[in-house]
């Protein structure tokens, strides 16, 4: 095995995750490490239970390995189809990266990024009504203090439309509690944006940094788990389980829904269309570095639907009688010659 070729793998994909990905694409950790796993994951598919991965040379990084080692997501490992794209996602940002270090690898390049994404089809956006929110909200248990935290937590995400991964990562220092409320949140791509808060939701936030002993001016995170550590993406998930599957015994459209934290996201996205609130403001509340991402909730407001169908003339009137069919010889003819 020639070193070198060794080192070209090894020495791309040192710069991959230690420059490019952070420092030039100011990738965030969560998106990193998921990067980090997929290539990790290839690797160990092309090297074999017999060889080691760090022998893998660029060479025997084919189309033919890579298309294998999808098909082995999806049958070995039982992953879905938006996982599979998620994995290759990946490899065509390490291939794009790597034909701009290693020009003589272009055309090894170019096969790779051919490699076609798997068409998934597109599910309803989960999401809750304001009514359900409200639900949850008022079937937590206020007299403990996680209680307490959860309150904050789900108004918190209601009202700015925050990803999970930026409310666990929120500093009292980020928060602006004086007339006007605002939050400063941190999104993908470290790019910050100011959301503003409803004065309740400020209130709530003020006793709970209160009730913590946190310093408004600190910087220091302003959700924590039971044990008094930062709370986790995961601690944020089974908070959210457990209090709207409480809320489903007063409210059972939610027992219906397949929610998870970004289903909030959602619903603040929906519930600011719902208000006449224009797109590229929303994009911006949300943190949609462009306004086609936010264009999707156009597509599932199923309200907005309802009262376009109600202004729009229906085909047959309650009283008439719907035209007879014309049998067209001519048509019929073209069609079946076809």
């Amino acid at each position: 095995m020639n070193p070198t070729a060794r080192s070209v793998l090894s020495g791309a994909l040192h710069g991959f995750f230690t420059e490019y990905l952070p420092r030039q694409r100011a990738m965030s950790p969560h998106t990193l490490h998921s990067y980090r796993d997929s290539l990790k994951l290839l690797l160990r598919f092309v090297a074999g239970k017999k060889h080691d991965p760090s022998t893998i040379t660029v060479e025997q990084l084919t189309v033919n390995q890579i298309l294998a080692f999808l098909d082995h997501l999806e049958s070995g490992r039982r992953n879905k189809a938006c996982t599979r794209n998620v994995r290759l996602t990946a490899i065509h940002s390490f291939f794009r990266y790597l034909g701009g270090l290693h020009p003589e690898h272009l055309e090894q390049v170019q096969r790779v990024l051919s490699i076609p994404f798997k068409r998934v089809a597109t599910r309803e956006i989960q999401h809750l009504n304001l009514a359900e929110i409200q639900a949850v909200l008022n079937s937590i248990d206020r007299s403990t203090r996680d209680g307490r935290r959860d309150v904050v937590l789900v108004s918190l995400l209601f009202n700015t439309g925050a990803r999970v991964s930026e409310i666990v990562g929120l500093k009292a220092s980020d928060l602006r509690l004086l007339p006007p409320p605002s939050v400063l949140l941190q999104g993908k791509g470290r790019k910050e944006r100011i959301c503003p808060l409803w004065p309740e939701t400020a209130n709530l936030i003020r006793k709970h940094l209160e009730e913590l002993r946190i310093h408004p001016d600190r910087p220091e995170t302003i959700f924590h788990n039971h044990w008094g550590r930062a709370l986790t993406r995961f601690g944020v998930r089974f908070i959210l389980r457990k209090q709207v599957g409480k809320a489903a015994s007063n409210m059972p459209s939610l027992k219906q829904k397949r929610l998870h934290p970004h289903s909030l996201r959602h619903s603040t996205a929906l519930y600011l269309l719902r208000a006449g609130i224009d797109l590229s403001t929303i994009a911006h509340w949300l943190g949609h570095a462009s306004i086609n991402t936010t264009n999707k909730y156009l597509a599932f407001d199923l309200e907005a639907k309802r009262e376009a169908l109600s202004k729009a003339k229906p085909l047959v009137q309650p009283n008439g009688k719907a035209g007879a069919w014309r049998h067209n010889s001519k048509l019929i003819a073209w069609l079946e010659a076809l």
